[in-house]
């Protein structure tokens, strides 16, 4: 998308809630207050959103009403609306497709906003995978991803230490973010990841994500608009890529290979960047193989060298890699189908320099990116990379 290489859309506002289990509250209600708190911050008024693009939550999968219901809950009226049903890819495809709209004169302020309860109630149904031949025998995702790990293994060798290390990185960003979920707030440390209980053998209970309630929302605008009403510090989203049912014939003999491998490149190559020039990477982290597979096939590393890189490679905030400096989805909890918002609002948040103690002393550009629903004796289904600049 030129509009996006010209650095023609800027982000210019981003808020979330803290993520938490029990919230007490329904997505909807989520969403209310999360655009309460962003419009506060941007000091613009809902007259003047007329797009908005979402998510779905968890036990509004089956509303084919959804947009209406939210603009009526919102107070919104909007000329353009966007439902984005890829998992963990839907927030950062929404940031693509709200650009796509507000080039093509379709909307000219967008609301992207993500919602979502699963611990107050949680009915999504998967239907991504065979059903009849999966619930016999308890095959939902952690042992979907302990398989996926087991291939790795096979082919490379487990990557424990190198996920030892992810697990403490992020843990150490999720110590410095208060919106981070109480529960997960815990010093840790490599021995305490090795010592958790297998879950899905070879995955344990530190490589997993732990559902909790929240909502994030990210308001998008022309640049030349944006610096007609006074914004000073902008976000522009500058390359994005998605690949949605990745390998559908089977093609590919290594399960381990998944769409990052295609949508990874040519993400950076559309941004004009390489995988060393990426100052901080914010993966979508459900399960840390999927960070590990990331790595490898994004081009930071070459295949199988993922466990090396990250033993080599500073990924703290102060290092030459930092990888999901607030925490991650595992570390801050993941807020249902609004996950993908969590590493999402980190990066903006440091390329606007406003992290606080995570700030990094680089921020002037990051690759965040989504993951969707695992097929049956699949890899995930769905990959997306967006490449975020700093701007002014």
């Amino acid at each position: 998308m030129q509009c996006l290489r010209d650095r023609q859309i800027a982000i210019v506002g981003a808020a979330q809630l803290p993520s938490v289990r029990q919230s007490g509250h329904t997505a909807l209600e989520l969403g209310a207050q999360v655009l309460a708190k962003l419009l506060a911050q941007t000091g613009l008024e809902r007259a003047q959103i007329d797009g908005l693009a979402s998510t779905l939550a968890n036990a509004e999968a089956g509303n084919a009403f959804w947009t209406s219901v939210m603009c009526e809950t919102l107070g919104l009226s909007v000329r353009w609306s966007q439902v984005t049903d890829i998992g963990g890819c839907s927030v950062t495809g929404n940031i693509g497709r709200a650009a796509m709209a507000i080039h093509s004169g379709m909307a000219d302020v967008v609301l992207c906003i993500a919602a979502d309860a699963p611990t107050m109630q949680f009915s999504t149904v998967q239907s991504g995978y065979r059903t009849e031949f999966c619930d016999p025998f308890g095959y939902g995702l952690p042992a979907s991803f302990g398989l996926l790990t087991s291939a790795y293994a096979a082919r490379y060798g487990l990557p424990e230490r190198g996920m030892a290390r992810l697990a403490v990185a992020q843990r150490a960003g999720a110590l410095l973010n208060d919106n981070a979920c109480d529960v997960l707030r815990k010093p840790l440390t490599e021995a305490d990841y090795l010592g958790s209980r297998m879950i899905a053998d070879p995955l344990r209970l530190l490589d997993c994500v732990m559902r909790c309630d929240g909502a994030n929302a990210f308001l998008l605008m022309s640049t030349a608009k944006a610096r007609a009403l006074g914004f000073r510090r902008l976000v522009h989203p500058v390359a994005y890529r998605e690949r949605v049912n990745f390998d559908p014939r089977g093609e590919i003999e290594d399960i381990t290979v998944s769409g990052f491998s295609e949508v990874g490149p040519a993400a950076l190559a559309d941004a004009g960047l390489k995988p060393a020039e990426i100052q901080s990477f914010h993966p979508y982290d459900d399960f840390f193989i999927a960070v590990v597979l990331q790595l490898e096939q994004i081009g930071f590393c070459a295949p199988g060298q993922a466990e090396r890189f990250l033993l080599e490679t500073d990924i703290g905030l102060k290092g030459r890699l930092p990888i999901n400096t607030s925490g991650g989805q595992i570390s801050a909890g993941q807020p249902g189908l609004a996950g993908g918002g969590v590493n999402l609002i980190e990066a903006v948040d440091q390329l606007m320099g406003r992290a606080g103690p995570r700030q990094l002393a680089r921020a002037d550009n990051a690759l965040v990116t989504g993951i969707g629903v695992l097929q049956y004796a699949r890899n995930w289904g769905c990959s997306s990379a967006l490449v975020l600049e700093a701007g002014s």
